[in-house]
């Protein structure tokens, strides 16, 4: 599957959870019920992936997660907050080179159209 259909199909299964649940809600009751989405739509899906830190061929765990990786292709990471800051790009960015995984979805679950809380990326 291609990365425009993967992401499609997220973003879908997102915009279903967003519209069950609404905003206000924990970053953590999002990440489960997307996860639970994604899963019964056949999607492959990984949550809270460990992420070390590779420093100079040294892995260094750090305890970074990945919320959730789809198809090994994409990774998601939610948010919950009143609005995206340059700082959670940047950790989407850096999980996305860590991984080495070309594309990234950040998705903010406390909008009121959700549409208006996502940001694709890719490296």
């Amino acid at each position: 599957m291609d990365a425009t259909d993967l992401t499609g199909r997220v973003i879908g299964a997102a915009i279903e959870v967003h519209r069950e649940l609404g905003p206000g809600l924990l970053e953590s009751v999002y990440a489960k019920c997307l996860f639970h989405e994604l899963t019964e739509r056949g999607v492959e899906c990984l949550m809270e992936v460990p992420l070390a830190v590779n420093y100079k061929g040294f892995p260094i765990d750090c305890g970074y997660r990945i919320d959730l990786q789809v198809e090994q292709e994409l990774i998601v990471e939610l948010k919950s907050v009143d609005a995206l800051q340059p700082v959670h790009h940047a950790q989407l960015l850096t999980y996305m080179k860590l991984s080495n995984v070309p594309t990234g979805l950040l998705i903010n679950f406390n909008t009121l159209l959700l549409k208006d809380g996502i940001k694709r990326f890719r490296l």
